[in-house]
């Protein structure tokens, strides 16, 4: 169950306070597993390794949010804005992706085993080494659509 501490301080402080506290303190485990956190921006903010699994990140700004090594297990993320995110390692597997924006992520050795990529917008994303199916790709949007 997700630590209520970071997810009011995360709700209710701007993403740069978040992001000091995770350079103050690097090795903090961060726990907002099934945390509500749809309709929440979260543009540029730093959560590396962060446990995520069930969240609720629907339709939430994570643009340039930095979410390598993060465990985001069965999480919604359908509608969410992940330009330019760094998903670097994270497990994403069977998590909610469609219709989600990520234009430019870096997915590299993502694993997305049994992820919805339904109609996911995946311009420009690094997927080298990621784990995901042709199957689920055909379902993203077609790559034609990036010109």
């Amino acid at each position: 169950m997700a630590d209520q501490q970071f997810l009011e301080f995360i709700k209710q402080q701007p993403v740069e306070k978040w992001n000091l506290f995770r350079y103050e303190h690097p090795e903090e485990a961060i726990d907002l597993s099934g945390a509500d956190l749809s309709q929440t921006n979260l543009g540029g903010i730093n959560l590396i390794r962060a446990d995520l699994r069930g969240a609720d990140l629907s339709s939430a700004d994570l643009w340039e949010a930095s979410l390598n090594g993060a465990y985001l297990v069965e999480a919604n993320l359908s509608n969410a804005n992940l330009a330019r995110a760094d998903l670097s390692y994270a497990d994403l597997s069977r998590a909610d992706l469609s219709d989600a924006v990520l234009r430019d992520a870096n997915l590299m050795g993502a694993l997305l085993i049994d992820a919805n990529l339904c109609r996911a917008d995946l311009c420009g994303a690094i997927l080298r080494e990621a784990i995901v199916t042709s199957a689920q790709l055909s379902k993203a949007q077609p790559l034609d659509d990036c010109l």
